[in-house]
């Protein structure tokens, strides 16, 4: 078993490639493809959505794989099918063949990015988990920041298959092998605590799935990420296409974007130094109540000093999401089934996400403008706001 920080190392590297080339570089290729193939553009956000339905769906049963000490070979196989999946997006002469592998990129998804990682270190690292999240966020939050100026460096430099079967092969013989050493040894059973001793501490209040599933606080964060998660992925799917429409070249929405990683991580860095010791309601409250208000500047605003600032909103608060997600489901309903119930409650955020691009879609071909649905991304974000605010800590006897 390597030790905790080489761990850390390895994992964030698999969580920066993989998020970089699984989830930031799509909308990089919807203008070259459609271009080159002449596909509407409700097709290819389509082949989008269908990869994050099929995380969505699949979330559940790798949780599930987690929690019965699977975790290496699920990280490793799901860098494998990813990079395999990007390779045939390459090949693709007809929609079903773009559908086939975004289906497996998908799937990759629910293997890969951070919830596997987050659910491995907490039951493998109990006293450490949370450095562990925050130091993969930390790291992760620059996914955005390699992966658009990758695609369009890669784009400038040859045809899109070929950049393609580059971020494929990066998967596949650097991240697999990374996910591989990383996680060797060790396992992630847990077992829960059942009594404390007289000199130790209290035992661990753990609750199954069914008995989470039957407090209000549940139903309320599921809520809470589901509009969260919509809006997002609805942002990263159309993104160039948005700055397009405003009249921005690429090399200006780069300039723009690549603020996003950076106010990530200095998010994430000032929770670090600053907000371990704030109520986690407040935090949540504070950091989501970002979308919204970064969102209405997007809409509002054509000027670099307007994007910029929404870019640094957005990207802060997206930073601190994943912290205030992965620290909260363990404080109100324990570790022991923490994979299933993450992944339960995953699987409605992430269809949420899943809808998103294809449905954007639609909403435009209908003529509304890039700056309309902003706003009322926007107003999804305020609604987010307010189910957070009401979820109070469910109480479970020890």
């Amino acid at each position: 078993m390597l030790p905790y920080p080489a761990v850390l190392t390895l994992l964030g590297i698999g969580q920066l490639i993989s998020w970089s080339a699984f989830y930031y570089s799509f909308s990089s290729f919807v203008l070259p493809m459609q271009a080159a193939l002449g596909w509407d553009r409700t097709v290819l956000m389509g082949a989008f959505s269908l990869g994050l339905a099929v995380w969505s769906l699949t979330t559940y049963a790798v949780g599930a794989a987690i929690d019965r000490g699977h975790g290496r070979w699920l990280m490793t196989g799901g860098s494998l099918v990813g990079g395999l999946g990007i390779m045939l997006w390459a090949q693709v002469t007809q929609p079903w063949m773009m559908y086939a592998a975004w289906a497996m990129i998908g799937a990759a998804m629910a293997m890969t990015l951070y919830e596997p990682a987050f659910t491995i270190l907490t039951r493998r690292y109990p006293d450490r988990y949370r450095q562990g999240i925050t130091a993969l966020t930390l790291v992760g939050g620059f996914a955005s920041t390699v992966g658009f100026p990758v695609a369009a460096g890669l784009l400038a430099v040859t045809d899109w298959r070929s950049a393609l079967m580059t971020i494929g092969g990066v998967l596949i013989l650097f991240v697999a092998p990374a996910h591989f050493l990383a996680l060797r040894g060790g396992g992630e059973m847990v077992l829960p605590v059942s009594a404390g001793s007289a000199d130790g501490p209290p035992p661990e209040r753990s609750v199954a799935l069914v008995a989470a599933a039957g407090t209000p606080a549940f139903w309320l964060l599921m809520t809470t990420f589901a509009f969260y998660s919509f809006a997002a992925a609805a942002l990263w799917a159309h993104v160039m296409p948005a700055f397009a429409a405003k009249g921005l070249s690429t090399a200006q929405a780069l300039s723009v974007l690549v603020w996003v990683g950076p106010a990530q991580v200095a998010g994430r860095i000032a929770f670090i130094a600053f907000g371990k010791g704030a109520n986690p309601r407040v935090l949540g409250i504070f950091v989501l109540s970002g979308l919204p208000v970064a969102f209405a500047l997007f809409a509002m605003t054509s000027h670099m000093a307007g994007l910029i600032a929404f870019a640094v909103l957005f990207g802060a608060a997206n930073g601190l999401v994943s912290i205030v997600r992965g620290s909260l489901l363990p404080e109100y309903f324990g570790r022991a089934h923490l994979g299933r119930i993450g992944g339960a409650m995953s699987t409605v955020a992430l269809f949420a996400r899943a809808i998103a691009p294809l449905s954007v879609a639609w909403v435009l071909a209908l003529t509304m403008g890039y700056d309309a649905v902003m706003l009322g991304l926007a107003a999804l974000g305020v609604l987010a706001v307010a189910s957070f605010a009401m979820a109070r800590p469910p109480h479970h006897a020890p």
